[in-house]
C-alpha cells in the first residue's frame, strides 16, 4: 500500500500510522530486557500503601458548579463544564488497565464520581486506543448519555465494532476541527503509537487535542513524547489558558513515546501554556519510579522555571479562567511497598475487550 498523507495530516504507510519522527527501533530482545526490568528494577514506591482518597464528586456539584469548571477524575480522564456543555476526556473507570478483569495495572483510587452518575455529555474525546486511556465497559456505559464521540482516525471503527452508532462518532486526522455544540474540538499531533494486542500496531491514529470555548483555549495532550509538534500546536492555536499534559510513566527505554517531566514543563513552554496541569499519573503504575515522583519532579521544576502549576486533587473543582492555588495532596498519602487487595469501587466494571 502506498504512503498517504493529508495536508500536513498524519502518515500512515501499508496501512499502519506513523510518527513524524520516526520512533526507536523495538525488537524482540530490547522488548524481553524492559519486561525483566518491571521484575528487578521497580521503585518499592512504586504504589501508594493505601489507597488515594479522592474527594466525592455527586450529580447536583456538577449541575450547579458554573461554567468553565474542571474536575480531574483519574488517570487522563477529565470532566469539564464549558458553556453549558460538559466534555470528558479518555474514559477509563474500570479497576484495571487491562484487556483482562483479573490481571494487569490496578487503581490506586476509586473514580471520585461513578459512571451512572455522571452528567449528560456533549463530548467524549479518545486520544488513542491503549487501555489507560480506552476502556470498553466505560465507553458501552456512557453510550446512552454522550451526544458526540470525538476519535483519532479508526478508533471509532472500534466504537463501532462495540455498537455505538456511527451517528455519534467522529473520526479526525490531525489539524481537523469539528464543531461540537458550544465547543469546537481539534484534533492535533503527537508522537505515540497504538493497538490494543500484538496483531493491530498502528493501525488506529493517536492525537493531541485542543479544547476551545467562548472564553478559554484548552491543550489535552493524551500520551505523547517531546517533539517539535508542541511548538508547532503553540503557534497555530495558542496561548493556552491550560494545558493538560501527560507527566507519568516515563523511562529513557521509551522516552520518545512519555515524556520525562522536563519535557511535559518544555512542552508547555512551546504551547505558550499559562497553566500546566500534570496529568497520567497517580491514578496506575505504568513505569518504574516511585509513584510521587513525576508529581515532585515537575513541582520542582515549575518553581525553578516560574511555570504556574496546579495539581488538583482528584474531584477538586478547578476554575479554569482564575485557577486556585493547589496543595501538594500526594504528600498526605503514606508510600511504601505495594499493597495487595482490591480498593472500593462505586461502580466496578468488567474490562471485557
Amino acid at each position: 500500500m502506498p504512503t498517504r498523507t493529508t495536508e500536513d495530516g498524519s502518515l500512515l504507510r501499508d496501512g499502519r500510522y506513523r510518527n513524524a519522527q520516526p520512533r526507536r527501533a523495538g525488537g524482540l530482545w530490547n522488548t524481553l530486557r524492559i519486561m525483566l526490568r518491571f521484575f528487578t528494577d521497580k521503585s518499592p514506591h512504586a504504589v501508594p500503601a493505601q489507597p488515594i482518597q479522592p474527594l466525592p464528586l455527586s450529580p447536583k456539584q456538577l449541575a450547579d458548579a458554573p461554567d468553565h469548571s474542571l474536575w480531574r477524575l483519574g488517570h487522563s480522564t477529565l470532566l469539564f463544564k464549558l458553556d453549558g456543555a460538559f466534555l470528558l476526556t479518555d474514559p477509563v473507570f474500570a479497576q484495571r488497565a487491562s484487556p483482562f478483569s483479573f490481571i494487569g495495572p490496578k487503581r490506586f483510587h476509586a473514580p471520585p464520581i461513578a459512571l451512572h452518575d455522571l452528567p449528560q455529555l456533549d463530548v467524549v474525546i479518545i486520544s488513542h486506543d491503549h487501555y489507560d486511556h480506552l476502556d470498553r465497559a466505560s465507553v458501552l456505559a456512557l453510550q446512552h448519555k454522550t451526544r458526540l464521540f470525538v476519535t483519532p482516525l479508526g478508533v471509532g471503527q472500534r466504537l463501532q465494532a462495540w455498537g455505538i452508532p456511527a451517528e455519534k462518532i467522529r473520526q479526525l486526522d490531525w489539524w481537523q476541527g469539528e464543531a461540537a455544540g458550544p465547543l469546537h474540538i481539534t484534533a492535533t499531533p503527537a508522537q505515540h503509537f497504538s493497538g490494543r494486542s500484538l496483531t493491530d500496531g498502528n493501525r488506529t491514529l493517536w492525537a493531541s487535542w485542543v479544547i476551545r470555548s467562548s472564553q478559554s483555549r484548552i491543550f489535552f495532550s493524551g500520551d505523547s513524547g517531546y517533539f517539535d509538534g508542541f511548538r508547532q500546536i503553540g503557534q497555530r492555536h495558542g496561548p493556552f489558558d491550560l494545558t493538560l499534559l501527560e507527566n507519568g510513566a516515563y523511562n529513557e527505554d521509551w522516552a520518545d513515546v512519555h515524556m520525562h517531566p522536563e519535557q511535559t514543563l518544555q512542552a508547555h513552554l512551546d504551547l505558550r501554556g499559562k497553566v500546566l496541569i500534570p496529568i497520567h499519573n497517580g491514578t496506575f503504575d505504568l513505569a518504574l519510579h516511585g509513584w510521587t515522583e513525576p508529581l515532585e519532579r515537575i513541582s520542582t521544576l515549575a518553581v525553578q522555571h516560574d511555570v504556574r502549576l496546579c495539581t488538583p486533587r482528584f474531584g477538586e473543582r478547578l476554575d479554569i479562567l482564575h485557577p486556585a492555588q493547589t496543595q501538594p495532596w500526594w504528600r498526605q498519602t503514606e508510600t511504601g511497598r505495594p499493597r495487595l487487595g482490591a480498593i472500593a469501587h462505586p461502580d466496578p466494571l468488567p474490562e471485557a475487550d
